[in-house]
């Protein structure tokens, strides 16, 4: 078996670069022009069910509610979300 063939095969077993919420962020603000927070893509994965890390960080009971992304930034993030192939 050529080696090209090889390379190929591997190229197409090779598993997709984990997206962070760093490249999300740059992403928003490059297209939209505007910052969103960490917390808001979080409140938007969580809503539509997608799947989540651990975060070391974690505590159990939270000190203020969770704050909610205008619609404007949870469509900015659901679209950020559907260009890295997320949803």
């Amino acid at each position: 078996m050529p080696l090209d063939n090889i390379a190929k095969r591997a190229a197409a077993h090779k598993p997709k670069e984990r997206v962070t919420y760093k490249m999300i962020k740059e992403y928003i603000e490059a297209k939209y022009g505007f910052k969103v927070h960490t917390a808001y893509i979080a409140e938007v994965k969580r809503e539509l069910g997608l799947p989540m890390y651990d975060a070391p960080n974690a505590v159990e009971e939270l000190k203020h509610p969770r704050k909610h992304p205008t619609v404007e930034k949870a469509e900015a993030i659901k679209d950020a979300l559907k260009h890295f192939e997320i949803i």
